[in-house]
């Protein structure tokens, strides 16, 4: 009996050292992956800057160039001809660049916010998807901290790419709220929506969900924040919530707003879930 006493005891103190390493190695695997995620965005904020600044200074000069040309063949019209459909690829190039340089790190959430960033993203997004966006964001005096204001651009970028790939809809409305105590990105698409079975893998942090919702899962687990998602036969609603609080109370400092994150991290459990799109690919 006391051999028996003894073992048991052995076996409970095992399992609960095999629950404290696994809760470890969780932490530790949750911590990379947001470092990871940093790091990805400050290497975006470099080569948008590249982009613009060495590219399209390149492409810039390039087009001084042409014109120089233009002026020295007009009556030459085959010559003319040419130069001025050199001119035209390297208009579009100098277009190209500058879309990828915005869309990699919009100047505009550095310069002025996620307001104006989602603002401006959304104009082009409609013009590029032909989806109509019905904007609602609620004015904002103070700055947001900028790792919030990144993440919500981040997460909007995304919902609207898989929106745009996967749902079928031809509208979308995007609304963000700003609450003494949370921030609210909610968009919603009119579209197709998602399987019932599909929806319930997808709210599971598993493999299937793809990089796209692991991604944004791990930006808003850094701040506490959760992601959550509706969806049925006439489209779906992701909304993502970030808390908050006003700086004075214990929590992480961030001089960069006036308001900061909440310092303890809750668990994550099954109904957290993430971006309600039906992307198989790039989520």
């Amino acid at each position: 009996m006391w051999i028996h006493s003894k073992h048991s005891r052995q076996l409970a103190l095992s399992h609960a050292q095999l629950e404290s390493i696994i809760l470890d190695r969780t932490a530790e695997l949750q911590n990379l992956s947001q470092k990871l995620l940093r790091v990805q965005d400050d290497e975006r904020r470099k080569i948008a800057r590249d982009l613009h600044d060495s590219t399209g200074q390149t492409l810039a000069a390039l087009k001084i160039s042409i014109s120089f040309l233009q002026a020295a063949c007009p009556l030459d019209p085959s010559a003319l001809a040419a130069v001025s459909d050199v001119a035209s690829l390297a208009d579009r190039a100098i277009e190209e660049i500058r879309t990828m340089s915005y869309l990699l790190h919009p100047p505009l959430l550095d310069e002025v916010g996620f307001n104006c960033a989602a603002e401006w993203f959304i104009e082009g997004f409609a013009k590029r998807s032909g989806i109509n966006v019905k904007l609602q964001i609620e004015p904002i005096r103070d700055r947001l901290p900028m790792r919030i204001e990144i993440v919500l651009f981040r997460v909007l970028q995304e919902s609207l790419t898989n929106v745009h790939r996967h749902s079928g809809a031809s509208e979308v409305s995007v609304c963000f709220q700003r609450l003494p105590d949370k921030l609210i990105l909610e968009i919603r698409d009119y579209g197709r929506g998602i399987p019932a079975d599909r929806l319930d893998r997808l709210r599971q942090a598993s493999a299937e969900t793809g990089v796209g919702l692991a991604g944004m899962r791990e930006r808003l687990l850094e701040m506490n924040g959760r992601l959550e998602i509706e969806s049925d036969g006439n489209g779906t609603i992701m909304r993502a919530i970030v808390p908050l609080y006003p700086v004075g109370r214990p929590g992480n400092s961030d001089n960069s707003g006036q308001l900061t994150l909440a310092s303890a991290r809750p668990a994550m459990n099954g109904s957290t879930s993430a971006l309600g799109s039906q992307s198989q690919t790039n989520q």
